[in-house]
């Protein structure tokens, strides 16, 4: 079990923070050429580009139209160093590194927002369950191009989520486009971040369902608890199983792993490749079956992030589960941090992961084996027909049953799936494979 609140005394441990897995170290690793190559010797300095860095800097402290003082040019010519990387490198000041290690716990401040950047603007990977994101509507997919009415074109994520972080109780307005539509606003109060990584229910006699919101350290150890309660609230074995990860930005990696675990006797889950030895990784089935080898249907969407995407391939490869959804969101890179003197730190990509059939996962996602979008099932209403029990005098059915006139049943519970598209069909494929494999 990884213990992801402190970093002092970590080696190198492999978790997931906002939706990227990351790699704690207590010192920075030592650069190493690639597996089966010789180490090369140090390339020299670029002279020329370090003399323009230098004239750059001066040019800027004599003419730029306020004063800027040394240290604060060399954190930002530090900031633009990483940031300029890829999306999910960068370098972390004092509260962004307390901020990383805090949403380790599952509890922290904010909106419950996961997001990423594209084409300069800041993208919406998922909001989180049951957090002010989800509760007023934002959805994955959706851009944000103004925080406070500020515009955050050109902005980086660290700077970003800086912004959308502050008091509990606080107002923010978000100012958001969806699907190449108008701006809209969308206004709302900062609240303490509390996920509750797992949920489960009987969809219906028989059929299990298990939502995953959020890889956290204990999710492996609560989808265990979950599969237990449903067979027992079944009182036999189940004849199906739907695992919902549906706009799960991620999380813990190892998490990740024993939730696979739950559901496969053997093989490989994931390993991860990169330049320096301690991001060879592979992890594999440890031989117990928790699910009991019942047909298993897996959701997934474009929110569908990272950890989310390594349960989802593995079970794919795997052949233990049936995919269905749409393609979700592809990320597949690892990131190290590296802690820095005075509480800083270094957040760098060092890896990617891979699917046990060796796909990659970046930038491509796992492409689900049945395509269903997102739809509304829209029930007709029924007129009040006039029926024979309705009629004075009827005759009885002569089997003891009850008369049924019109209007006088109850209403059925409501139930996950009778508003969820994808998930109805998902249940409508369990049954039927249950049927071909006769459980």
């Amino acid at each position: 079990m990884l213990y992801l609140s402190r970093l002092t005394s970590l080696a190198l441990t492999i978790a997931l923070v906002i939706g990227a897995p990351l790699a704690f170290a207590a010192q920075p690793a030592p650069a190493v050429a690639p597996a089966g190559t010789a180490a090369t010797t140090k390339a020299p300095l670029p002279l020329d580009e370090l003399r323009t860095f230098a004239e750059v800097m001066d040019r800027i402290k004599a003419a730029y139209v306020e004063p800027v003082d040394d240290k604060t040019l060399l954190e930002n010519a530090i900031k633009g160093m990483l940031s300029n990387l890829d999306p999910h490198s960068a370098y972390l000041g004092p509260e962004d590194f307390a901020e990383l290690q805090e949403s380790t716990s599952g509890e922290f401040g904010g909106l419950g927002i996961e997001v990423g950047a594209e084409d300069g603007f800041i993208k919406v990977v998922s909001p989180i369950d049951d957090t002010p994101a989800s509760k007023a509507g934002i959805q994955a997919g959706d851009f944000i191009v103004k925080i406070n009415g500020q515009p955050t074109r050109g902005q980086s994520m660290t700077e970003a989520v800086d912004k959308m972080r502050g008091k509990i109780g606080q107002k923010i307005t978000l100012t958001l486009v969806r699907d190449g539509g108008a701006p809209f606003d969308v206004t709302l109060v900062r609240a303490i971040i509390q996920v509750k990584s797992v949920k489960s229910q009987l969809l219906e006699s028989g059929y299990g369902y298990i939502r995953i919101t959020q890889f956290q350290v204990k999710t492996g150890e609560e989808v265990s608890k979950a599969l237990a309660k449903l067979r027992k609230d079944n009182g036999k074995k189940l004849s199906g199983i739907v695992l919902d990860l549906r706009n799960n930005p991620g999380g813990v990696l190892q998490s990740a792993v024993e939730v696979v675990d739950h559901f496969i006797t053997k093989g490989l889950i994931v390993y991860t490749k990169g330049r320096i030895a301690n991001s060879e990784l592979r992890f594999s089935a440890t031989g117990k079956d928790e699910s009991e080898a019942v047909p298993m249907v897996v959701l997934i969407n474009g929110g569908s992030a990272s950890a989310s995407e390594i349960v989802a391939g593995a079970l794919q490869d795997q052949k233990r589960a049936v995919v269905m959804g749409t393609t979700s969101f592809g990320k597949g890179s690892v990131q190290t941090v590296l802690p820095l003197n005075n509480e800083r730190a270094l957040k760098i990509t060092t890896a990617l992961y891979y699917t046990p059939n060796g796909r990659s996962i970046q930038a491509q996602g796992i492409v689900p084996d049945i395509e269903v979008r997102k739809a509304k099932i829209t029930n007709e209403q029924d007129g009040d027909y006039f029926k024979e029990a309705d009629l004075q005098g009827h005759l009885g059915n002569g089997n003891g049953g009850a008369d049924k006139p019109t209007g006088s049943g109850g209403k059925a519970k409501a139930m996950p799936q009778d508003d969820d598209y994808q998930l109805a069909q998902a249940l409508s494929l369990l049954k039927g494979l249950s049927i071909t494999r006769g459980h």
